[in-house]
């Protein structure tokens, strides 16, 4: 793992395989990329799409059931806890059924429950569906990593990663346009189930369009051997800071993004919930930063590019407690601009630094991101109706002070020891 993930050496890629000829993995212009990239970006589409889709809905349901902000937040974070739990024994699923079958499986389980969410007669009942969408889910992310892993050459592998966490990007922002905007007309329950609708047809071109993996060996289900498999991966300082690092971000961006929505529409801004939901068309440039971090890695090294991320993210917090809307608005641009940049480098610096267990290795961090995410809306949403906007930013703040530290000992570590890898 280089320096920048928080503290390997420099060379990167000499413990990476030999590029031979005669390496039949994919790379960007060869046959299969381009397909295989396209179908894991509509996989990321439709998993963001259903993960957050009430995430932009928070004022509407509150009305809807009676509930306060911390409690109709649960939506949310039930889905993304859901996740976290599941993640794990779903990468030991694809460890043995194989990465494109368990996506497969994850999906169309999430779409099913996506039908039924409009559905929900109360509060609890919509986040228990919520929750049970979520660990369906647990499928994708995972799985994803170690299907990319293992099927793209190791110097793709940064691009190759950035385009799935861009779907990611993609499928956030249009969930959230989309149902702000249809919710405004008819409700938030119509607007869920038009996302749940998108989804179905993600899922089937997912299917349809992903080459089959020519490079899976199927592992071991047994329990002792999952155990085993975990605890070396956490034992890896350097592991455990990327994972660390991944939890941290997402609670910066699951904070500000549970709880700008209370923020716009009430005073001073008082925005209509249509326009409210355009406001996630910033998720345009977590596409281009997350899509760009292999460039990016290129010319600032891992831990330079988590620099990076933090002060963009720590910039647009700032920025975002203006009463302005226009500075507002450039505040949530540098937030997201950060977050996907942060998140990009740090997912695919774990796929690199893991030598084995892949899929266990990027469920780790996916569990860390998700649990990340959901203390991020529980919290955010808590400091939010204790000390309004501010609170929530103050939480932010702390959590992108976290990143800065951990890289900074990655750094310190890096000098200890120049040849770990």
């Amino acid at each position: 793992m280089s320096p920048a993930s928080t503290g390997a050496s420099t060379t990167l890629d000499a413990a990476s395989p030999v590029i031979t000829s005669s390496d039949s993995r994919l790379t960007p212009g060869g046959p299969g990329y381009r397909r295989m990239s396209f179908a894991l970006f509509l996989a990321g589409v439709a998993t963001f799409a259903l993960l957050y889709s009430t995430q932009a809905l928070l004022p509407l349901i509150s009305d809807d059931f009676g509930v306060a902000a911390s409690e109709a937040s649960w939506t949310v974070a039930a889905a993304t806890g859901g996740l976290a739990l599941f993640v794990l024994p779903m990468s030991a699923l694809s460890e043995r059924f194989g990465r494109r079958t368990v996506m497969t499986a994850s999906l169309a389980v999430a779409v099913a429950v996506g039908l039924l969410v409009p559905f929900a007669p109360s509060i609890g009942a919509l986040v228990a569906l919520r929750a049970v969408q979520g660990a369906a889910l647990a499928g994708l992310p995972a799985s994803a990593q170690a299907y990319l892993a293992e099927e793209v050459r190791p110097r793709a592998l940064v691009t190759a990663i950035g385009l799935f966490v861009a779907g990611n990007s993609v499928g956030g922002m249009s969930g959230r346009v989309i149902t702000g905007w249809v919710a405004q007309m008819w409700g938030w329950r119509v607007s869920v189930g038009v996302i749940g609708v998108i989804a179905v047809g993600c899922a089937v071109a997912f299917r349809l369009l992903l080459p089959a993996p020519r490079h899976f060996t199927a592992g071991s289900l047994r329990p002792r051997v999952l155990l085993g498999t975990v605890r070396t991966h956490l034992s890896d300082p350097l592991l455990r800071r990327l994972y660390a690092i991944g939890a941290l971000f997402m609670t910066v961006f699951g904070g500000v993004y549970t709880v700008i929505g209370y923020r716009l529409t009430g005073a001073p801004f008082g925005l209509p919930q249509g326009i409210v939901g355009s406001i996630f068309l910033v998720y345009l440039v977590g596409t281009v930063s997350a899509s760009t971090a292999g460039r990016l890695v290129g010319r600032l090294g891992r831990r330079g590019a988590l620099y990076l991320a933090g002060g963009t993210t720590t910039a647009g917090l700032l920025l975002s407690l203006a009463s302005s809307l226009p500075l507002v608005l450039l505040g949530l641009v540098l937030i997201t601009a950060g977050f996907f940049a942060g998140h990009a480098v740090a997912s695919s610096a774990v796929s690199k630094t893991a030598t084995h267990g892949r899929a266990q290795a990027s469920a780790l961090y996916q569990s860390a991101y998700y649990i990340g995410s959901s203390i991020g809306s529980t919290v955010g949403a808590l400091a939010f109706h204790a000390n309004g906007w501010p609170g929530t930013v103050t939480v932010g703040l702390l959590a992108v002070l976290g990143v800065v530290t951990i890289t900074l000992l990655g750094s310190r570590a890096a000098r200890r020891e120049p040849v770990t890898a």
